[in-house]
């Protein structure tokens, strides 16, 4: 009885270390998700306002370019998956993989080839155990991406695009990355970059039904839409990042509020057992005893005799 005893205050001891740990995570990640929500919320509307400002120039120019001119036949489209480097998030970077490996299966039964771009460790290493090829991964700033590590990444996304298709370049640009909603629910969700839809103008305008002014092009639209282009890409991906890092956060916190809650319920269980082997183990003590002395008194009374 006295072993099992010793194996319940064991796994107590174990447990609430686990709890500790688990506890402390939890409050290093609400901390960071404050931070990471602010920054998304500071991107968010640059991101918006040079998106609205490309469709303009798209809507009041005939100019053919990769932003804003989908391609007459689609072979090759590039997909941008966002994971994190870190696990403890719960489902937040099977729900991203998932949703690539959805939207890579469509494109595919499409006609057309994928291409496959990772940030993340864990996506890395989901697509490199099951061997399938990666163009290009980056990993190490998943948790607090700067503006240096998003140009990183659009870079060969942009050269990519700029390329013609027969010299390894693509017809479109998706991303896949996980939308913070709040700080309960994050989605994974699948976006087109390029070519641009103009039909976004109506929706972005700020008052229903208005019409966007014309402008006039120094020194040409198709300028403007070359100067635009990296900054719209590495705007956009930079975004996607922050709503990633934030949601990775979030879910974060969320997974080890639920373990630590799991560790408290399973220390009262293993503390209300180890209480029932020690009130048992009382309780044959005290019948070895009032058994030795009851042996004992009979012994006794039979030497009287």
């Amino acid at each position: 009885m006295g072993a099992q005893l010793r194996v319940y205050k064991r796994r107590i001891r174990s447990v609430t270390a686990t709890k500790k740990i688990t506890k402390a995570m939890e409050m290093i990640a609400a901390s960071r998700v404050v931070k990471a929500h602010r920054r998304v919320a500071a991107s968010t509307p640059y991101a918006t306002e040079l998106t609205r400002a490309v469709t303009a120039v798209g809507t009041g120019s005939n100019t053919k370019h990769p932003l804003t001119t989908q391609a007459e036949t689609v072979t090759r489209s590039a997909v941008l998956l966002l994971t994190s480097d870190r696990g403890l998030a719960g489902a937040f970077n099977s729900n991203a993989i998932k949703a690539a490996e959805q939207l890579t299966a469509r494109l595919e039964r499409e006609g057309k080839q994928v291409d496959t771009y990772i940030v993340g460790r864990r996506g890395v290493a989901h697509y490199n155990f099951r061997e399938r090829q990666i163009a290009e991964s980056w990993t190490g700033f998943t948790d607090e991406p700067s503006y240096a590590d998003a140009k990183k990444v659009a870079a060969p996304l942009i050269e990519a695009i700029e390329k013609e298709t027969a010299a390894g370049g693509v017809d479109e640009l998706h991303i896949v990355y996980t939308e913070f909603v709040s700080m309960l629910t994050q989605t994974a969700v699948d976006a087109r970059l390029l070519p641009l839809s103009l039909d976004e103008v109506a929706k972005d305008a700020p008052v229903k039904g208005e019409i966007l002014p014309l402008y006039e092009f120094e020194p040409s639209a198709e300028d403007v839409l070359d100067a635009l282009l990296p900054r719209y890409v590495e705007s956009r991906v930079y975004n996607a990042l922050l709503q990633s890092a934030a949601s990775k956060h979030a879910a974060t916190r969320r997974a080890m509020k639920s373990a630590t809650d799991n560790a408290g319920e399973l220390i009262e269980t293993l503390t209300r057992l180890a209480n029932q082997a020690r009130q048992a183990e009382i309780t044959q003590e005290i019948s070895e005893i009032v058994g030795g002395a009851s042996a004992l008194a009979d012994a006794t009374a039979g030497s009287d005799y």
